[in-house]
């Protein structure tokens, strides 16, 4: 099968209040700062915590902006949500949930591919702070993509301190979070996928906003 290079979808269901604003900004960001053309998109029903959020993000290396149909990689971690998103992905696609609970059958779908990462229980054994594990559960997706897209670690772990800088503890724990998504990758997955991320410089003088 042949790869495809920065040209891919990637949506993230959520729930709304849960932090994964900032966790999802940073895997557009990374992909920014790695010189490849990226499109982020916010999509929700309303600003009321609890409620079902998407965050969209498109990557193209010809610089496409628009949205497309279909996507190539879906994050579902909202059980509110998980019915509709596993029919938007793509035949061939990938669907990665928290399996910390067994996945419904109702959701299984033959031709696309699941991946099952349990991420509450990782964030549950690896952190004390019931804020904290929630707030760090989505880095744990996050380093998943890291080594499924083959992203710039370095690039990441910068962005990370940059985000966090002075507070040495916040910076440690989102490392510890992100190296158990890579690590569960690593260890169960063969990875990257048939869709990776690859180093350009098409970016110079450019800035990304997120339009909201």
């Amino acid at each position: 099968m042949k790869t495809r290079i920065n040209d891919f979808i990637v949506r993230f269901a959520n729930v709304n209040g849960t932090g994964s604003a900032s966790a999802n900004y940073l895997f557009a960001k990374t992909i920014f700062r790695m010189g490849i053309p990226v499109t982020p998109k916010n999509i929700f029903p309303s600003n009321i915590q609890g409620l079902p959020t998407w965050y969209e993000v498109r990557v193209s290396e010809k610089g496409y902006l628009g949205r497309r149909e279909g996507i190539d990689l879906m994050i579902s971690v909202n059980p509110q949500s998980m019915a509709k998103d596993v029919q938007s992905v793509k035949p061939g696609g990938y669907f990665i949930y928290d399996s910390t609970k067994k996945l419904n059958p109702d959701y299984e779908r033959a031709d696309i591919h699941y991946l099952g990462i349990p991420m509450m229980e990782m964030a549950t054994k690896a952190f004390e702070d019931p804020r904290k594990r929630q707030l760090l559960k989505n880095i744990i997706y996050v380093g998943a993509l890291v080594r499924l897209l083959d992203m710039d670690q370095q690039t990441i772990r910068e962005l990370i301190s940059e985000q966090f800088e002075g507070k040495k503890a916040l910076i440690e724990a989102n490392f510890q979070a992100l190296t158990l998504g890579m690590e569960f990758v690593e260890k169960n997955y063969d990875f990257p996928l048939s869709f990776r991320l690859e180093k350009r410089n098409l970016l110079e003088n450019k800035i990304l906003v997120d339009g909201n």
